[in-house]
């Protein structure tokens, strides 16, 4: 007898695979629920940062530092690959795994891109303005702020990379959409927290 992957076809897959099973509602309740205290992380260290913002005990302030021009690079690219994401969802609900899979190595390619202008943009702080995690609470709660987001693309690529190889050969099916689903779901919220970091840090920041 067909096992439920061998019946699945181009015409039969359903229009929304990652929540065709049980396995796959729970995995999308679940999702939200932890989801729901990522955003009372961030809120938190963004409270902090807010209050800290300008305790800078005397070294440059973040109208000295920042530097907006690599910082809007950053964000595009990031915007970028919440894009790219969405095209590999698409081509996920129309299974076409490769297409997925290529849309996917480009999201990942995007984020290494993204953390690598963040690892030169810290080095940078650190090396042309001693602006360092210890020399204040500005200087503490702007890394960890940061920091914390650029973990948690970290995390969101080793995430998507490994659904990637350990599903290269299985390909598709009801099971492993809803895997692919919220990695991407992950991801678009990493984005959103950017785009905040971005705002309340960077943008307010040069203002003063």
């Amino acid at each position: 007898m067909a096992t439920v992957e061998e019946k699945l076809t181009a015409e039969t897959f359903p229009a929304e695979p990652e929540k065709a099973t049980l396995e796959g509602k729970n995995k999308f309740i679940g999702f939200w629920l932890f989801l729901g205290g990522e955003t009372v992380l961030f809120a938190s260290l963004f409270a902090t940062y807010l209050a800290l913002r300008n305790s800078n005990a005397g070294g440059p302030t973040t109208q000295e530092i920042f530097d907006l021009p690599l910082v809007f690079a950053a964000t595009m690219i990031l915007l970028t690959s919440s894009l790219t994401s969405v095209y590999a969802m698409y081509h996920m609900k129309n299974f076409n795994f490769g297409k997925m899979q290529l849309w996917l190595g480009i999201t990942v390619l995007l984020g290494l891109a993204f953390l690598a202008l963040e690892i030169y943009e810290f080095s940078h702080y650190v090396h042309e303005y001693d602006f360092k995690i210890s020399k204040s609470a500005l200087g503490s709660a702007f890394y960890i702020l940061v920091g914390t987001h650029g973990c948690h693309v970290a995390f969101g690529l080793v995430w998507i990379v490994t659904l990637m190889v350990r599903n290269a050969r299985r390909g598709l099916d009801l099971y492993t959409a809803p895997k692919f689903y919220t990695a991407s779901l992950y991801w678009h919220f990493i984005d959103v927290v950017w785009v905040f970091i971005f705002t309340v840090v960077y943008l307010m920041g040069m203002v003063g």
